[in-house]
């Protein structure tokens, strides 16, 4: 297993199996430990507005730091497993889902492959609804591009932003 942190994050806006987003946010957990990946830690839920449709439902977040001995691909390729398990079906980005799982860091590396993974993952640093969880269980965690810190990062977020993302 990699002894470096490997984070997570998890978001969901639709019930799945009669469960709430915050039950499978949970189970989605649950199922990554029966494939082998160990949840070293897990955020607080945290609710944010939808978007770019903030009529849809409200989401419930949350970032988790795991452990396992699989690469970045294959580990991205067991989060895309599970979220089918729920019932996520990929059509439109964007659009409301039963459970997103996404790679956040990898061992603080730079990883990229020719099916389109990227990680750190692109677009983190722009969303309170993984910088706040991401902050809670990991206060001292580093961009590993820019090496900034998760402080300065959530002091640049949009003020309205930071304010719409509650913990639960």
């Amino acid at each position: 297993m990699k002894t470096s942190p490997i984070y997570i994050a998890l978001g969901a806006n639709l019930p799945s199996a009669g469960r709430s987003p915050a039950e499978t946010l949970a189970r989605a957990l649950e199922a990554l430990e029966a494939r082998g990946v160990a949840v070293v830690a897990r955020s607080s839920d945290w609710h944010s507005p939808a978007w770019p449709d903030p009529s849809a439902p409200a989401y419930v977040n949350a970032v988790a730091e795991v452990a396992t001995g699989l690469g970045p691909r294959a580990l991205l390729d067991q989060l895309h497993e599970v979220e089918a398990e729920f019932g996520r079906v990929r059509h439109i980005r964007w659009e409301a889902r039963v459970l997103d799982l996404d790679l956040l860091d990898y061992c603080g590396e730079r990883c990229t492959d020719e099916a389109g993974m990227e990680v750190p993952h692109p677009r983190m640093t722009d969303r309170a609804f993984v910088l706040l969880p991401l902050a809670e269980i990991a206060p001292d965690w580093r961009e590993p591009e820019t090496g900034r810190a998760i402080a300065d990062l959530i002091a640049a977020l949009l003020p309205e932003d930071v304010a719409a993302t509650i913990r639960l």
